[in-house]
């Protein structure tokens, strides 16, 4: 049962953030939805009639009594907080009582509510001052139905300047959207006037969430984890406190990207906030396994004791003040580290159609990690074959349940660049190489990955160091003036990695492709290469049965 709705002290309200709390469609949508989840709701409705500035927002959550409902939409009424400590235990998504009497005034505002314990519910009807000018019983389900008429009638200018209602209706999708993510035990049923627009069913965990909204994304694309997180060094002890946790949920690499960092999420206590610094972390956790321009699907939840979190930052509690910031940002790195240190094992989906053969081969690993806590094991669990090189560019590899062509370029690629991660060491030149025209910033780029340079005369630098793959190649200056280009050592590893790597279109002995075969498949990602290109594709032999109808001629023909 939700404690009863009562007036917040002056106190306590000075030290609120002030400003705007209901600026848009999207806004009222969120203030009540996020109060029905502080009711325990898990269903909500949410009714659209955007031409007319009207909206119902429905839920199953306790309900209010008729004292909470005649006090609801008081101004700094709320049964979230009493005292000024409580702003430093918040565990609620709304706590300031203010988005009620916002709604009082600026629309005509209604709710119908019947805790599930009363026999009936109560109807309230309030006026601009968030009084009840009418209350009546009514015959409804245990709940709540919040109802929004004519907003902004009152403030015309407030109408004028919002976006277009597309726009308006597009931030209401995502603003569900995330809110699903951060509350998967929550079934969402969405409409615009009379007809249907979507819906969200409810799922243990966000991997049921996303692709129920995200195009394209499958749950077999995403991997998700919780983990439990060490309180900070030096926080002050409680006996009482929650521990904090993690939830992570990552689209895999090779599945799932997109063109903008659109869906790169952090999540703080069941809220989507504005947290660069560990969105920062996701997106340079892909760097490398990613193509060019491309950007990953990840979400973030941090659920923290309450003395972790300061909400009192901005009206609409997006953005927050996080303290031992650094601290969480390093649990994150580790988790995202655990969890793409995935094993490729073979996957046995089987197309639909014997044209889709190539298609399935693209989606039939799995990604697995260690079992029982363990440390991931070995990449590939299974032996890797090589019987053949083809196009003097892939090799074919012979799999236990199948065939596997692996690009020798891009393989060798990422073997040379983790080997250049775990070992970048310069080496002398004798004699020097003269590089001309060097800019102030490629001077200082090339002196930060390592290589030093003296001035030798008029526009020209002498390299005196280079790093060891490329010290007796010819190509040494040319790839010196590359590196000079980049922005920061990483980008000269990746450069490196490319240009000693193994051209395609040089012919391999069948021991030299075992030997990088066997060297790849130890690496920490095999899935891409640096720049994020797939690296094999798998043509599993339950696809290739099924494209050659095998299974439909056993036991007839002396081709089983």
């Amino acid at each position: 049962m939700t404690d009863a709705i009562g007036a917040l002290p002056r106190d306590v309200v000075h030290l609120m953030a002030a400003g705007e709390v209901i600026d848009s469609l999207a806004a009222v949508v969120r203030e009540l939805s996020e109060n029905a989840i502080d009711a325990g709701a898990t269903r909500i409705a949410v009714t659209v009639w955007g031409s007319q500035w009207r909206l119902r927002v429905a839920d199953n959550g306790a309900g209010l009594s008729l004292l909470d409902l005649q006090q609801a939409a008081l101004p700094h009424y709320t049964s979230k907080i009493k005292t000024c400590d409580d702003l430093w235990r918040i565990k609620s998504l709304g706590f300031r009582g203010e988005a009620l009497h916002s709604l009082a005034q600026l629309s005509i505002l209604d709710i119908c509510s019947r805790p599930r314990a009363a026999e009936h519910g109560w109807q309230a009807h309030y006026g601009h001052d968030g009084v009840p000018v009418a209350t009546q019983t009514v015959a409804i389900a245990a709940g709540t139905v919040v109802t929004v008429q004519d907003l902004f009638g009152n403030w015309p200018g407030r109408r004028q300047g919002l976006p277009s209602l597309p726009q308006q209706l597009r931030a209401v999708q995502l603003m569900v959207q995330k809110l699903a993510l951060c509350h998967p035990q929550i079934t969402w049923q969405m409409q615009q006037g009379d007809r249907p627009w979507f819906s969200i069913s409810a799922g243990q965990s966000g991997c049921d969430i996303l692709p129920q909204y995200l195009r394209d994304v499958q749950r077999s694309d995403l991997r998700d984890g919780q983990v439990g997180l060490a309180n900070p060094e030096g926080a002050d002890g409680d006996t009482q406190r929650e521990d904090p946790r993690l939830y992570v949920l990552l689209g895999l690499p090779d599945r799932c990207h997109r063109h903008r960092p659109d869906w790169v999420h952090v999540a703080v206590n069941g809220r989507i906030v504005q947290c660069p610094e560990l969105e920062q972390i996701v997106v340079g956790a892909f760097r490398h396994t990613l193509p060019r321009d491309r950007y990953p699907v990840g979400f973030v939840h941090l659920t923290l004791p309450p003395e972790y979190v300061d909400w009192n930052r901005h009206p609409a509690k997006a953005e927050l003040y996080l303290h031992h910031l650094s601290h969480w940002q390093a649990q994150l790195r580790e988790a995202i580290a655990h969890l793409l240190n995935l094993q490729i094992t073979n996957g046995d989906l089987i197309p639909q159609r014997t044209g889709q053969v190539f298609k399935s081969a693209e989606q039939s690993t799995r990604y697995l990690p260690g079992e029982n806590g363990q440390k991931p094991r070995s990449p590939v669990s299974l032996p890797l074959k090589a019987i053949a090189q083809v196009h003097q560019m892939y090799i074919l590899a012979e799999h236990p349940t199948g065939l596997w062509l692996i690009e020798q370029h891009i393989a060798h690629e990422r073997v040379l660049y983790e080997h250049l991660c775990d070992r970048w060491q310069m080496v002398d030149l004798e004699p020097p190489l003269i590089l001309p025209q060097l800019s102030a910033s490629q001077v200082e780029q090339l002196e930060r990955i390592g290589v030093k340079v003296d001035l030798f005369g008029d526009d020209l630098w002498a390299a005196r160091t280079a790093p060891e793959p490329l010290a007796q190649r010819p190509d040494c200056a040319d790839a010196l003036l590359e590196l000079s280009r980049g922005p920061d050592l990483d980008t000269a590893l990746v450069a490196t990695a490319c240009r000693t790597a193994i051209r395609n279109g040089t012919p391999l002995e069948l021991q030299a492709m075992q030997t990088l075969i066997d060297q790849w498949q130890t690496t920490r990602h095999p899935q891409t290469c640096p720049h994020g290109r797939p690296i094999f594709l798998p043509l599993e032999e339950s696809s290739l049965s099924r494209f050659f109808r095998r299974h439909w001629v056993i036991g007839k023909s002396h081709g089983i």
